[in-house]
């Protein structure tokens, strides 16, 4: 097995194998990235069990074969070597060994590693994910519903339907949901006319968040729901993953029908004022306080034994005052991801659900469950 390559582009491929390959034992074959070198074509494989990765790269072959290494040490290798084409070489005559030495070397340079490798007999196949039914949906739109969700999930062991991103088709909308118990983030998208029905599926967050990294902005990502598995294709690369089981909570009793009042900020605000007022936070407890009156909103961390913090806003309100308890964490996340100028959060009592929206308000949200005041 011979063949040379361009160093740039096989850093931008082995990067996405080293986010999802198991590192924490060297002799696992699950560590090891797999490669085939046919026809000109590299097509590379990764998985932890759970989660697979395959793509293709084009590169210049010498011999064919096929073999697996172990996936850091050969990105550490790559990263150190300089710009340019890159020579890969496992000699025919070890052919039936089982720990076969790679040579790895610049073309212009005189730079040699050697890293063992180990067969392919024993890499984990993978799921079909060729004969299956897919749909398409715009890639800029699942980002965006990947981005005002996933990072809601509970992190919960013991709750594992909470531990993934709630993925339902209802109507001709995608729906995706998100939930730890205490927050629940909601994104809804017109995107499935045409589409057969699916079985709703929970799906971990380790996919999604790889495939908002990875997929364009623009074009089609391509989806499939089969049996416990979910497959995503876009370009050159197709990723499938273990579904979670278990009954997703019903997340329809959790979002208000209507609420009594609200108030809008503008986002930088709220920004700079919660990232100061947090700085003297428990963050233990994480408790902050929202003081709500005519035209102001007082953002409070309570007294502690280093001390407190407080910051008026403007805000647009008018109303009778109000104080709301909440994670600092709960609305700073969702300040991360929502893109527009203002905020608007929606409540009817203190103790009840808060609905956080951009304003103007679009296909998701956010709601909050108020703390206890101390």
């Amino acid at each position: 097995m011979k063949f040379t390559f361009d160093k740039d582009a096989m850093i931008r491929e082995i990067a996405i194998a080293q986010e999802i390959i198991s590192t924490k034992q060297v002799a696992e074959i699950r560590s090891n990235v797999a490669l085939y070198a046919y026809n000109n074509s590299l097509t590379i494989k990764a998985t932890d069990s759970k989660v697979n990765f395959e793509t293709t790269l084009p590169v210049q072959i010498q011999e064919e074969g096929e073999t697996t290494i172990y996936c850091d040490k050969f990105m550490g290798i790559l990263t150190s070597l300089p710009e340019g084409e890159i020579e890969f070489n496992q000699p025919i005559e070890n052919g039936s060994d089982q720990a076969i030495t790679v040579i790895i070397k610049p073309l212009t340079k005189k730079i040699k590693f050697q890293i063992k490798s180990m067969s392919v007999d024993k890499f984990p196949d993978f799921s079909s994910a060729d004969n299956v039914p897919y749909f398409d949906v715009p890639s800029k739109d699942i980002k965006e519903m990947i981005e005002q969700t996933s990072f809601a999930v509970s992190d919960d062991i013991t709750r594992l339907f909470m531990n993934g991103v709630f993925f339902e088709k209802n109507g001709d909308n995608l729906i995706l949901v998100a939930t730890d118990g205490r927050r629940l983030s909601f994104a809804s998208k017109n995107l499935l006319a045409g589409v057969s029905d699916f079985p709703a599926v929970i799906i971990p967050p380790k996919i999604l968040n790889i495939i908002s990294k990875r997929a364009p902005d623009e074009g089609n990502i391509s989806i499939a729901v089969v049996d416990k598995m979910i497959f995503f294709r876009f370009g050159n690369y197709k990723f499938g993953s273990v579904l979670l089981e278990g009954q997703f909570p019903n997340y329809n009793r959790v979002i208000p029908e209507n609420q009594l009042y609200s108030f809008q900020v503008h986002k930088e605000d709220l920004v700079n004022a919660l990232k100061r007022v947090a700085l003297m936070v428990d963050k233990k407890a994480g408790r902050i306080y929202f003081e709500v009156s005519d035209g102001i909103l007082k953002i409070t961390s309570p007294q502690s034994d280093m001390g407190s913090a407080d910051e008026e806003i403007p805000c647009e309100y008018a109303g009778q005052s109000c104080t709301l308890a909440f994670n600092y964490r709960y609305v700073d996340e969702p300040l991360k991801v929502i893109p527009t100028e203002k905020i608007t959060f929606e409540f009817t009592e203190e103790l009840k659900q808060v609905t956080m929206r951009p304003e103007p308000a679009a296909d998701y949200f956010h709601i909050i469950m108020p703390m206890h005041k101390e």
